[in-house]
């Protein structure tokens, strides 16, 4: 067999092996994944302190704290935070009596400020919806889509006496998709917590 036939056949068996080894199912590039969430069982707690102003029901796997970081007035006594360590999450709570300082008009116009203003520009979308508890409790739910710094607010308010403030937030960076499915989670205790609020 001459050089030149060895050679042909050699081109040619190497062709024919890259052009069925090109049809394979590969395909480039995966989708981004997301470590798997285990996720508690639902139980509730009372808050229910001595001198604060309001009760309601938070997580187990949550804890009270007093917010102490900054205070002007007597308002800040009623301040705390709902820690979730186990997602690294916290929800806010503001609370102020509703009085000749804090005229009730100015705290709904400052809860739908907090919630608009600072997140307009990097929000894809802000539903409010009106909240009636059954314990005669009123407010405003906000859910924010997007990479915001939080995706649900609310206040609550007797529009008499009492108007309270909550966020959720987390300590980590805002991405929607990665914390979907703990903010879905946390918004059913949220919820909660808004149903089962009293004041005093």
């Amino acid at each position: 067999m001459s050089f030149r036939l060895t050679y042909f056949f050699l081109a040619e068996a190497v062709l024919i092996f890259l052009l069925f080894s090109c049809n394979s199912d590969y395909a480039a590039g995966k989708k981004k994944g997301y470590f798997k969430i285990d996720f508690p069982e639902k139980k509730y707690q009372l808050f229910d302190q001595p001198g604060y102003p309001y009760t309601f029901e938070y997580p187990v796997y949550a804890q009270v704290i007093r917010d102490t970081t900054f205070f002007e007035d007597k308002a800040g006594d009623w301040w705390i935070n709902v820690d979730i360590p186990r997602f690294n999450g916290r929800i806010h709570i503001s609370y102020k009596p509703i009085n000749a300082a804090n005229v009730f008009d100015s705290l709904v116009r400052d809860g739908f400020k907090m919630a608009y203003k600072q997140h307009v520009d990097v929000s894809t979308g802000i539903n409010d919806s009106l909240v009636q508890t059954p314990n005669g409790v009123e407010g405003i739910y906000f859910s924010l889509g997007g990479n915001t710094a939080t995706a649900n607010q609310f206040f609550l308010t007797d529009s008499v006496r009492h108007f309270l403030r909550g966020a959720l937030y987390f300590n980590a960076a805002p991405n929607a998709d990665s914390l979907g499915i703990v903010n879905d989670f946390l918004k059913q205790d949220l919820r909660h917590l808004i149903n089962t609020l009293k004041w005093r």
